[in-house]
């Protein structure tokens, strides 16, 4: 197949690996894969799979830039696109515009967050063949949108390699407890140093890390967390470590990772340390509830209670045991349910349904 990636991101989150990871594969499978992303991507460099010659940049203001639907048009035309495959809200009607001028492609978006869409995007997305949801609770959210047989769930999967567990030499004297995501409130960032403090007034020999960019302007999450930090005394114990590019290290440091998310559609993170050998605990968002079987494969505990996942955090390490249980459960979970292999081939059969329903 001859598929284009669309996408405009101009930082890497989990949506962004996500890509990077289904167009690599897709190439190394065999297919034409082609990427459109917006100028100056982060994503350039982990395509690597992709030949430069199949990745254009164009400038992917917003919904409403027709000149890049045009071009992007024009691109479809010339490379004799099959498939267009977006993954951003942004980019969707633009995206729709493009596959409707050049009047050959299918169009296939993928969801994978919670917020609703808007106005324009319910006009644009007559064009598309089908929605793909992440998780089950992301495509509740696409119903009343599209109808139920254009949705298909395709779980996210990871490069299970990439994330082997590594096993550890020896006890060491402090333990890590880390969470992985951009800084912004709906991260739950501040429940998880408020949890901190928590577990801190118990235990001394245990550390913070936050790994997470404030990619907002005046990076007022940073500011905020920072303070928090500093009123609680925390500044020896909380550490705010920035954007991480290579996750799998900072899981393979960590002796319990922490979702304070209070929505999540997903939680690729989640998987990336089930897959790390990490027990974790998480809040109950929708995402998570569908990845973790509480009390068999990590923990899950109310949205928005610091208490509670204090209480949770301490319980795991105190019982190494308990911990090195739910470790080999969540691994054996992502093993079999969230494989990069297993996403691909769902995706490629969306890409073949598609594709079928122009014949």
């Amino acid at each position: 197949m001859r598929v284009l990636q669309v996408n405009s991101a101009t930082s890497i989150g989990g949506g962004e690996r996500h890509v990077a990871d289904l167009a690599n594969a897709l190439a190394q499978r065999g297919h034409d894969v082609y990427a459109v992303l917006r100028h100056r991507s982060p994503l350039v460099g982990e395509l690597r799979s992709l030949p430069q010659e199949n990745i254009t940049m164009l400038p992917l203001r917003n919904s409403l830039d027709i000149g890049s639907a045009l071009r992007l048009a024009r691109l479809i035309r010339e490379r004799e696109i099959e498939v267009v495959h977006a993954h951003l809200a942004r980019d969707y009607p633009l995206a729709a515009l493009a596959v409707e001028r050049a009047g050959t492609a299918r169009l296939v978006i993928t969801r994978h967050v919670l917020f609703p869409l808007n106005r324009l995007h319910r006009f644009t997305l007559r064009r598309v063949a089908y929605a793909i949801a992440v998780s089950r609770a992301v495509g509740e959210s696409l119903r009343g949108i599209f109808a139920e047989s254009k949705i298909a769930h395709v779980p996210n999967g990871i490069d299970l390699k990439r994330f082997a567990a590594i096993a550890r030499l020896g006890a060491r004297d402090r333990l890590l407890v880390g969470t992985i995501g951009r800084l912004a409130p709906i991260k739950g960032h501040e429940d998880f140093i408020r949890a901190a403090s928590l577990i801190a007034a118990k235990r001394a020999d245990v550390d913070f890390v936050i790994a997470g960019d404030d990619e907002s302007p005046a990076k007022d999450t940073r500011t905020q967390l920072e303070r928090l930090i500093r009123e609680l005394g925390l500044s020896q114990r909380v550490h705010l470590a920035g954007r991480v590019d290579e996750t799998s290290r900072l899981l393979s440091d960590l002796d319990l990772f922490v979702s304070a998310s209070r929505s999540e559609g997903f939680g690729l993170a989640i998987i990336e340390a089930m897959a790390s050998g990490v027990p974790v605990v998480a809040t109950r968002s929708a995402g998570a509830r569908e990845i973790i079987e509480d009390g068999e494969t990590g923990r899950l505990v109310p949205i928005g209670d610091a208490h509670a996942l204090a209480e949770a955090i301490l319980c795991l390490l105190d019982d190494r045991e308990e911990r090195e249980r739910l470790r080999q459960r969540a691994l054996e979970t992502v093993r079999q349910q969230f494989s990069l292999e297993r996403m691909v081939e769902e995706t490629e059969r969306v890409y073949r349904r598609a594709l079928a329903l122009s014949e």
